[in-house]
């Protein structure tokens, strides 16, 4: 039945010339096409098109039929294989390329995601062949179908472990290289027009399409992705497709040092349609930084003349934009690339004038979030790790100005708390002979100890969540004041200390004092209402209140647990504060 209605639209449509075919013509071959195939009679339906007579029918209409196609050639039915693709091909010679890409991206477009990897697989060659027949004036249409690709394609999962990508698991390898062979052809005709004229117009619109694919690329699925050593994978698709992004961007006129330094040289008006920041994304820069400098890609193709100082401040940015995000891929690459960045540079030698750069304060704001923040722990270790990396790359004035920023900003006890270590060992360094400085001893070391040795609340101060600033800065001064003796008083502590006593140790020792009493008494009263409650046959659950808040309902065991361990911290900063308040009156100067 389907089999004569075909041939009776088809004869019909024999006297038609040109494309005055009807909407009802339309319909007709479309049913009668499908079912037929549907039906497996395919050979039929072939020996029909390929018909002299009815080219003109196959160019107008013979791509209403590649639904039909691409649904028995997914399944893979033995019997209609051959006859199926045989009917592709002559409607990719045949029919109208512009019907057949629309019709073509189509089927990429509805493909759901169990099908995705064998649809974009199968419908490369097609789509790369209806391009070609396009000529001079396809590279909009080359835009478009890279786009509906990628974007489906991104949509694949990403291989996390060794295995799963050499099983491609779930695809993405293998679309990756089909897309290579697919863009070849374009790129090799860049190619041509820059071997003919030794350059090309930024804005030819094939190189601006293949462009936008490369960048696309970089965000969607690169960035996503955690390429394997070589020594891990040996043959590593997702490795291969990277190494081929950054030269097919190579191939077609981008510098790659051009953009990587995007970011801090002065930018420029880019002709064309398209404005600079949408034309090269920060975040497609941020993947091609990674790849150079963590994963060493494509490094014969990128001249290492670049200073290791201007490589920072370049990579700022990106890495600025990657830590400022909260997935853990894009925190991983980040830290990655940072730590990269800063073991190229020489220990003590970046200068203070780059705290000046807006990235070199947001970047540290950034790196703090994730070692207090983030709930991967080896991502937080990590971050400490850089942190500290940062510190002992810059030089003695901007270490001060560093550390003196983080103190005013981070808000945070134990980031406070690092930093007033690493300020104890800068000025443990500059006592020794020969490493004296104007930064961390005398004038300008004053207005720096101020800032480590305050209480932001006075006495009323919550000590137990500030424990990690106080105890460091008390282990600070105690070391200050047995190391620097009164009469050498290097540092300028002896003359501050009037100071440090009425606006530090005293507030702090009232604090204490008072903290103490009233946990005492918190403890005491759990510990009597635990002997009522005994008595009880009933297990009882109580609620304790310290500092006008209610601790979660415990046990009166956890409840004393608890408030013996805040009892112990309270003595610990007991101990080390009597400690230099024995100093502090025993101080005499020797005898002339």
């Amino acid at each position: 039945m389907a089999l004569e209605q075909l041939c009776d639209v088809v004869q019909r449509c024999q006297a038609i010339k040109d494309e005055g075919f009807s909407p009802e013509d339309y319909d007709l071959f479309f049913t009668a096409g499908r079912t037929c195939i549907e039906q497996g009679n395919s050979a039929q339906v072939l020996s029909i098109l390929v018909d002299e007579k009815n080219k003109n029918i196959v160019r107008c209409m013979g791509w209403n039929l590649l639904g039909s196609l691409v649904q028995i050639l997914l399944k893979k039915e033995d019997r209609n294989l051959p006859h199926c693709h045989a009917i592709l091909s002559h409607l990719l010679e045949v029919g109208s390329p512009k019907e057949l890409l629309v019709g073509l991206l189509e089927q990429v477009e509805e493909a759901d995601s169990a099908s995705i990897a064998e649809t974009v697989t199968l419908l490369l060659k097609p789509l790369q062949t209806v391009l070609l027949r396009l000529g001079m004036k396809k590279a909009s249409s080359v835009g478009m179908a890279l786009s509906t690709l990628l974007s489906q394609v991104t949509r694949l999962p990403v291989p996390v472990t060794k295995e799963q990508e050499e099983d491609d698991v779930f695809g993405l390898c293998r679309c990756c290289s089909a897309l290579l062979q697919f863009v070849k052809p374009f790129v090799e005709e860049i190619k041509e027009v820059v071997k003919d004229n030794n350059r090309i117009s930024k804005d030819n619109e094939l190189r601006v399409e293949l462009l936008k694919f490369c960048m696309k690329s970089l965000s969607e699925p690169l960035l996503e992705v955690h390429l394997k050593d070589p020594d891990t994978l040996l043959k590593s698709p997702l490795r291969d497709f990277a190494t081929e992004i950054l030269i097919i961007l190579s191939s077609i006129g981008e510098s790659l040092p051009d953009l990587l330094s995007r970011s801090v040289l002065k930018r420029r008006e880019v002709p064309g349609f398209l404005e600079e920041e949408v034309r090269y994304p920060k975040e497609s820069l941020a993947c091609l930084s990674h790849l150079l400098f963590v994963d060493h890609i494509a490094v014969d193709i990128f001249p290492a003349v670049l200073s290791p100082v201007f490589v920072l401040q370049c990579n700022m940015e990106y890495i600025e934009l990657l830590l400022s995000r909260t997935e853990e891929s894009r925190l991983q690459k980040g830290l990655e690339l940072y730590e990269k960045s800063l073991i190229r540079v020489e220990d003590n030698s970046l200068p203070v004038d780059l705290l000046e750069l807006k990235t070199f304060f947001s970047v540290p704001q950034n790196l703090v979030k994730v070692m207090t923040l983030c709930p991967d722990q080896t991502l937080r270790t990590k971050g400490l790790k850089v942190f500290q990396l940062s510190i002992d790359k810059f030089n003695t004035e901007a270490k001060y100005k560093f550390f003196k920023g983080m103190l005013k900003t981070s808000h945070h006890a134990g980031v406070e708390g690092y930093i007033i270590k690493n300020i104890k060992n800068q000025i443990d360094f500059s006592l020794k002979p020969c490493n004296g400085n104007d930064w961390f001893l005398g004038k300008y070391l004053l207005p720096l100890l101020r800032l480590v040795l305050c209480l932001p609340h006075g006495p009323e101060t919550d000590l137990l969540q500030n424990l990690d600033k106080i105890m460091e800065s008390l282990n600070l001064l105690r070391y200050m004041l047995i190391r620097d003796k009164e009469w050498e008083n290097e540092t300028g502590i002896w003359t501050e200390l009037y100071k440090i006593e009425d606006n530090y140790l005293k507030p702090l020792r009232t604090g204490l004092n008072m903290s103490k009493a009233h946990y005492e008494a918190e403890l005491k009263s759990v510990k009597e209402n635990k002997k009522i409650s005994s008595k009880d046959s009933k297990a009882s659950v109580c609620t304790v209140t310290v500092d006008h808040e209610k601790l979660p309902h415990m046990t009166p065991e956890m409840q004393i647990q608890v408030l013996q361990s805040a009892v112990f911290t309270f003595d610990l900063i007991e101990s080390v504060l009597g400690r230099i308040e024995e100093i502090i009156e025993a101080k005499e100067r020797p005898l002339s």
